[in-house]
């Protein structure tokens, strides 16, 4: 899990799933608190499952919250 994509890509991460922000890289603290949790759930399981993938080259996942 990465918010700087370039930067993942330069040191060789194979799989990159963007994140938020710097300072709230799982978060959101304008979103509500049910908004939120949805955002976390929602990025922790394509990062879960982009470690079952199997893959051949660096990708970067697509998150769609």
């Amino acid at each position: 899990m990465a918010n700087l994509i370039d930067v993942a890509k330069t040191v060789g991460s194979n799989r990159i799933v963007p994140t938020t922000s710097v300072p709230y890289p799982l978060g959101d603290p304008t979103l509500s608190k049910e908004e939120e949790w949805a955002l976390r759930y929602h990025r922790v399981g394509v990062a879960l499952d982009a470690l079952a993938e199997d893959i051949n080259e660096p990708k970067v996942f697509k998150v769609s919250i």
